[in-house]
């Protein structure tokens, strides 16, 4: 039976940098979950700011980073636990990303929706050089509005 609890971002980070096949820790954090399997860690979810500059940073929270150890349902069931968090804590949408090659089954299942996709690309550019650690492929946003307004769906703003 799978369950869901607070973890520390120490302890999320941790999980994710020994689990995920793409990504490292993050810095900061809004709140972190973790998902059991009888008692036993098998997911973790870190919901913070947007990346995004152009997405409003005081109504929306993103799912920065999602890790299980490919535990039946666990992705779906942190993905509902960081709505109903995400909900909870007053903020109006909850958005992610995930890589185009990517299903996005459990985001479906959660009851988010597909919004659009970028184009992806390098963070370097000629006046801001930088490393890419991530993917740069394009990658497809889904969101879940959490308290409604008109001002929040898939609106870049």
């Amino acid at each position: 039976m799978l369950s869901t609890g607070h973890i520390e971002l120490k302890d999320a980070n941790a999980y994710v940098t020994q689990h995920h096949r793409h990504h490292k820790a993050v810095r900061g954090h809004r709140f972190s979950l973790a998902c059991y399997e009888n008692y036993r860690l098998c997911g973790v979810a870190i919901v913070g700011r947007p990346r995004s500059r152009r997405i409003d940073q005081h109504m929306t929270v993103e799912v920065l980073r999602l890790c299980t150890d490919g535990t039946r349902n666990a992705c779906s069931k942190l993905y509902g636990a960081c709505r109903r968090a995400a909900r909870a804590l007053g903020y109006g949408r909850l958005i992610t990303y995930i890589l185009d090659g990517e299903t996005g089954k459990s985001l479906l299942a959660s009851g988010f929706s597909y919004c659009y996709t970028n184009k992806g690309g390098s963070w370097n550019q000629p006046g801001r050089p930088r490393t890419d650690k991530a993917p740069v492929c394009p990658k497809h946003l889904y969101e879940i509005i959490l308290n409604r307004r008109e001002d929040v769906n898939c609106k870049m703003s």
